[in-house]
């Protein structure tokens, strides 16, 4: 012991409730749906919910496709074990081991179970990128020199270009492109809602469409993964299975909304222009257009040559 605590342990590593960029992205638009919200009043009729509930759908769609870059729950997997908690240490501990899995890198967290347990509190959520531009093999190096519980340390070994299990290049090219074609959806909901601002409907339809084409893009770009075989990650007695998690499952309905409500444009557009344009509150301006004038003023000068 050093001044009470363990050389391999100088600080106790706490656990990591919220992703920073996770937390900044949902501000943002939680800002804008706010301010929209707040000028509805000024907004008359049928128009003013109709007008909320476009401007909060797409909101909604734009937030899911910026969020699930930083979430780390694409994958998700949990086992309860009782397992070695330092290396060359036969002491055991009641622990719930989590593995989460993101397109940027993969989380480990241990919580004992009691959190309380060997005079210290088992409470650790590490992050290890594999990214382009970030080494997961140094990362994980520097977990073995902070001195990290061994089963964190097994996990991640698992996900190393070292490791026999082969899945960290196709977990690494898997996630970069998955997240490049989402930043693409989010560039073609932009598109979408400034067709529908000029305002273009079909074409704005158009490019919903292709919103969601691209989104299920992404899904399928990390779903490739599963074609290469996973290690069995065993800890103790019980093995730890992943399956696709809460961000899989949100892209997928929200890539699937899109697809729906772009077919439903489009078709209104060809069988029912009029309850569209009502939609989009429309109707209005194209009745002053087609409004007649109640005065017409004539120039007597150019009538008179037939002009």
């Amino acid at each position: 012991l050093f001044d009470g605590v363990y050389p391999f342990y100088p600080q106790q590593r706490k656990a990591a409730g919220f992703d920073i960029s996770t937390i900044i992205v949902i501000v943002v638009f939680l800002t804008l749906a706010c301010s929209f919200v707040l000028i509805t009043p000024g907004i008359r009729g049928r128009a003013r919910w109709y007008w909320t509930l476009r401007v909060l759908l797409s909101l909604f769609v734009g937030v899911v496709i910026v969020v699930v870059q930083f979430t780390g729950d694409w994958e998700t997997g949990w086992v309860q074990a009782n397992t070695s908690y330092k290396s060359f240490s036969p002491v055991q501990v009641s622990a719930d081991i989590g593995l989460h899995i993101g397109l940027a890198g993969l989380n480990v967290t241990l919580r004992g179970n009691p959190v309380k347990q060997l005079n210290e509190t088992i409470n650790y959520n590490e992050h290890f990128p594999w990214s382009f531009g970030q080494d997961y093999d140094l990362s994980y190096s520097q977990g073995l020199h902070k001195g990290l519980p061994s089963p964190i340390l097994y996990v991640a070994e698992k996900f190393s270009s070292q490791s026999p299990c082969a899945v960290h290049r196709q977990y690494r090219v898997a996630g970069h492109y998955a997240s490049a074609t989402l930043w693409v959806a989010f560039c073609t909901w932009v598109i979408s809602n400034i067709l529908f601002s000029m305002p273009v409907l079909v074409y704005g339809g158009y490019m919903l469409l292709v919103t969601g084409a691209f989104m299920i893009f992404s899904l399928l770009s990390f779903s490739t993964v599963r074609n290469s075989p996973m290690c069995l990650i065993q800890i103790g007695t019980s093995t730890l299975h992943v399956a696709y998690g809460g961000s899989f499952w949100l892209l997928l309905a929200v890539g699937l909304l899109c697809f729906v409500a772009g077919v439903a444009i489009v078709a209104m557009h060809h069988l029912n222009l009029d309850l569209l344009k009502t939609f989009f509150d429309l109707r209005e301006d194209k009745a002053e257009e087609c409004q007649e004038m109640p005065e017409v003023f004539i120039n007597p000068h150019f009538v008179s040559k037939g002009l």
